[in-house]
């Protein structure tokens, strides 16, 4: 049968599915229809002649590549049988059971799966005799991942260590005893990982060159889906299978490249038409999404980026209505605002066409308890929901001690960190507490030192002041070493949920009510309901969704972008790629929040916060301005200055007629120029790369040098 390409596609994804022969790369803008252009592309290629068992479609998903060639058959009117689509590594998997002997498996191998990974670690760092008496070793979920990470990443474990887990530094070398030791007994008892499925395939292609032709031949139509998305080896294995001027199509957006913790590499798509000769880079830039005006702000965040494809998305989905800009007076307004935003919107829109990003899992606490408190149903996707969050229900646990001290649940928890002290042994202790068994007591207390510290901690809280914020900054510093011992291999993070927690508590006078607030169990049938329950997500997570309605959430510095993404230039770059795909999931209405101000638990304030750079560069025709008021309600305004300058920066230009004079004494490293902040003083060279700026109205911030222009 014919196939309809003239009513059925637009004119820059008839021109992907058509071009059939040597290297394309299709640069795919957020919900240009993407999809639909590999499946019908799928159905030319086998409505031309071609057969389908010549044809290898790679995925992320086995999903994915199912509902590709489902939808390709359907559009053909027969089976496509023969068709390899699939993942990495279901295609590596049967690749390699093929050719076992090749890769040193004469008897063929076995495939493990993540617990097995998890449990040979285990045996390692036993069999090396490690962390034996150490509660503050990694644990075997940890090893892994640092593994892991560290073969998909392509670095180091120490590499690793020094970009995501710092706290974990310590124990390096008995970390990288341990991945020799796995990696040893995986070989010996002819067993492969996931990893090894990717790896060893590149090793097998890269040195059998009869294989690696014969698979070529059979393929000789090859296309990757989300390519940005690739990590090395696997554009390895694309280049294997597809010479340099195969007819291999990538298809993806560098623009929505954010999973580089996962050990993707923005790279693979940004250097494809280097890699492959001759290819033909071809730019879906139509969106079937989203209306113009959110269109219009998503291009000016792509604006900014250093390395990228260009592209300017358009759409025929008109509207009048700009995005928001909306300023809350600090982050305790702020959850009360979205509150009232997601209300507003749920008179026009069902409440699971509404969705609130952010960027890490802990930010959405505030708001979860604002929504909880009047009734509104959400589901969240990405981080822990906050009554599930172990070291939260650890905290309020010592809270509820400090109220009532015959909570048994509460006792249970605030015990469990002590060594020795088990459910039963809490149960006696409990009941010798209430029945003035004071011989019992002072056995236990004598036999258990962290026992007598938290009865001791208890009694002071009880004696003191019972207002929420100051109750819970003591249980925090109370908390603090059990945190890190309980957690050892992730408490930094769970630290910043605590921090959110200490904003929650400014909030509130009365200890029963605030409380009472946190303890309100979410819906356990939470996950299988979807109809009309807001959506809370992380940006990471809802890549690839869409909503009629989004609203995101604290874009201010050190928050989104991230305090670590600060710091390198190539995190940075992602950071935005982040901020673009949350604003392309809004189809209709997008709300973008900006808290004045953040809680800062340490000094039991507010500190002003920093727009997001990402807000700051966006011009003012391509969004309104909304401040809240002191009064608690909203003002439209337009865009003003964010802030101004409070000293003048010199002008050190040959055109100046005379000498500068000012305020404060240049040093020998002179001034500087920023995109964002302007013109600004160099303070100090922290590393070869790296500088403190002093910029007018913005203060000291680091900036790597490769975002300056020197003066």
């Amino acid at each position: 049968m014919s196939i309809d390409f003239e009513h059925e596609l637009n004119e820059a994804q008839r021109e992907a599915v058509t071009t059939t022969e040597g290297p394309v790369l299709v640069i795919a803008g957020a919900g240009s229809g993407k999809t639909r252009t590999i499946v019908y592309r799928l159905a030319n290629l086998v409505s031309q002649g071609v057969d389908p068992a010549q044809i290898l479609l790679l995925t992320f998903t086995r999903k994915a590549a199912q509902e590709m060639l489902v939808r390709a058959e359907s559009i053909l009117g027969r089976p496509l049988h023969g068709t390899s689509g699939g993942t990495f590594h279901s295609f590596g998997y049967a690749t390699l059971r093929r050719n076992a002997a090749d890769i040193g498996f004469e008897s063929g191998f076995t495939l493990m799966d993540r617990a097995d990974s998890e449990n040979i670690c285990k045996d390692v760092k036993e069999a090396l005799k490690l962390g034996k008496g150490d509660r503050s070793y990694p644990k075997k979920a940890t090893l892994l991942d640092m593994i892991t990470k560290s073969r998909n990443k392509e670095l180091s474990i120490e590499g690793i260590m020094e970009r995501e887990a710092y706290h974990l530094s310590p124990y390096l070398e008995d970390i990288q005893r341990i991945a020799d030791g796995y990696a040893k007994f995986k070989r010996e008892h002819a067993l492969v990982d996931y990893d090894d499925l990717l790896f060893l395939l590149d090793e097998l292609l890269a040195s059998n060159e009869p294989l690696k032709n014969q698979l070529q031949s059979r393929y000789r139509y090859i296309m990757v889906d989300e390519y940005q998305d690739t990590n090395l080896v696997q554009a390895r294995i694309v280049k294997h299978l597809a010479g340099t001027r195969g007819n291999v199509m990538a298809v993806g957006d560098d623009a929505q490249s954010i999973y580089a913790f996962r050990g993707a590499n923005v790279a693979n798509i940004l250097e494809f038409p280097h890699i492959f000769e001759g290819t033909k880079i071809i730019r879906l830039e139509k969106n079937y999404r989203s209306v113009q005006p959110i269109l219009d702000l998503t291009n000016e965040i792509l604006k900014g980026a250093t390395t990228k494809f260009e592209k300017h998305l358009y759409s025929d989905l008109k509207s009048d209505r700009l995005p928001q800009v909306i300023h809350p007076l600090s982050d305790q307004t702020q959850a009360r605002l979205v509150v009232d935003q997601i209300l507003q919107l749920g008179r026009k829109h069902m409440l699971h066409d509404v969705a609130v990003l952010f960027r890490a899992g802990y930010q959405s606490y505030p708001l979860e308890v604002a929504l909880t408190r009047i009734g509104i149903d959400y589901q969240k996707y990405g981080g822990i929901r906050f009554h599930e969050a172990a070291h939260v229900k650890d905290v309020l646990s010592f809270i509820r001690l400090v109220l009532n001290p015959h909570d048994l649940l509460a006792w249970q928890r605030a015990m469990e960190h002590i060594k020795g002290v088990g459910p039963k042994t809490v149960a006696r202790i409990y009941q010798a507490m209430h029945s003035g068994d004071s011989k019992y007591m002072a056995q236990m207390v004598k036999k258990h030192e962290q026992l007598k510290e938290l009865l001791t901690e208890l009694d002071r809280l009880r004696a003191g002041e019972r207002r929420p914020s100051a109750v819970l900054e003591a249980v925090l510093a109370f908390y603090q070493p059990i945190l890190i011992e309980k957690y050892p291999d992730d408490y930094p993070k769970r630290q910043a949920g605590l921090e959110q927690l200490s904003q929650i508590a400014a909030s509130y006078k009365d200890m029963e009510q605030f409380i009472g607030d946190l303890s309100l169990d979410g819906d356990p049938d939470e996950e299988k309901r979807k109809e009309n329950a807001v959506v809370l997500s992380t940006v990471h997570s809802a890549k690839g969704l869409e909503w009629a309605a989004v609203i995101i959430i604290d874009l201010v510095e050190d928050r989104f972008p991230s305090r670590k993404a600060m710091q390198r230039a190539e995190d940075l770059e992602e950071e935005r790629r982040l901020m673009y795909v949350a604003c392309t999931r809004a189809k209709e209405e997008l709300k973008l929040f900006v808290p004045g101000s953040v809680y800062n638990r340490a000094s039991g304030m507010s500190d002003p916060t920093l727009p997001s750079p990402f807000v700051l560069e966006l011009p003012d025709n391509v969004f309104e301005r909304v401040n809240e008021s002191y009064g608690g309600g909203l003002e439209t305004r337009r865009k003003d200055v964010y802030s101004t300058p409070d000293y003048e920066i010199p002008d050190t230009s040959p055109e100046s007629a005379e000498p500068p004079k000012p305020r404060f004494s240049p040093s020998k490293l002179g001034f500087c120029r920023h995109k964002i902040f302007g013109k600004g003083k160099l303070v100090a060279q922290l590393e070869s790369n790296k500088y403190r700026v002093n910029f007018p109205g913005f203060g000291l911030k680091v900036i790597i040098g490769d975002y300056l222009e020197f003066l």
